[in-house]
């Protein structure tokens, strides 16, 4: 049942503009890049012997922001999908337990983060590849690059659904997501504990492998809470 649920969910997607966004974030990230070698790429290749090693670090420096006003995005539209055609009562009034309608949309919106993420390692490699920046590309830094702050911006992805799914006024979670954006814009003065200094990579442990433990886990237990508070309230 809940398989026929998320191909229901990503029908109901088809034509609102998620899959454009899901391309758009990972160019943008890349397309800033290209302004900025363009510009100065001369300049740039004098900062650092590591051409490949500076690349993916400026790359890397706007994908949180790009992650978490897209997880913004993408969980007020899919909760508006149902709330502008009335469609919860119906939506919930199938044969199915209410934790698989939370349940599929947080995977449908996983699953595009996902492919955002691979999305973001063809455009990184490719313009790389364009730039000449060596022979030697360090593929396992690519992926963490990649992949990892979609990973530790679970805990966020899952509590903007929550708040996306259980408010009536879209507003809502529009704003928790703008403030959530500028959070993550100023992760470098936030303490460790703010999820939104997650996708940024940086902890007092310089290994991003522990903030990415820390995403899957909060992930998890927010993702836990959030469903059983929408399995308890009444239907909209």
């Amino acid at each position: 049942m809940i398989g026929k649920l998320i191909i229901t969910d990503f029908m109901k997607i088809k034509r609102k503009g998620f899959w454009f966004l899901t391309f758009l974030g990972p160019f943008g990230v890349v397309a800033l890049q290209m302004v900025n070698y363009g510009v100065r790429k001369e300049y740039l290749f004098t900062q650092s012997d590591d051409r490949w090693g500076y690349y993916l670090m400026n790359t890397s420096t706007f994908t949180p922001l790009a992650i978490v006003l897209g997880i913004a995005i993408l969980t007020s539209a899919i909760a508006s999908i149902e709330t502008e055609t009335n469609a919860w009562k119906q939506l919930l009034s199938l044969p199915v337990p209410k934790k698989t309608v939370f349940i599929s949309k947080f995977f449908v919106l996983a699953s595009l983060f996902l492919v955002a993420s691979i999305l973001l390692t063809i455009f990184t490699l490719g313009y790389g590849m364009f730039l000449d920046l060596g022979k030697d590309i360090p593929y396992v830094d690519l992926i963490k690059y990649s992949f990892y702050p979609y990973f530790a911006a679970l805990p966020i992805l899952a509590l903007q659904l929550w708040i996306a799914i259980v408010s009536n006024n879209q507003g809502i979670p529009i704003t928790t997501g703008i403030l959530g954006t500028i959070l993550t814009y100023s992760s470098f003065t936030l303490p460790d504990w703010m999820i939104w200094k997650w996708p940024a990579l940086m902890m007092e442990w310089d290994d991003p492998t522990i903030i990415v433990m820390f995403g899957f886990g909060f992930g998890f237990l927010i993702f836990i809470i959030g469903m059983i508070d929408f399995v308890r309230r009444d239907v909209k």
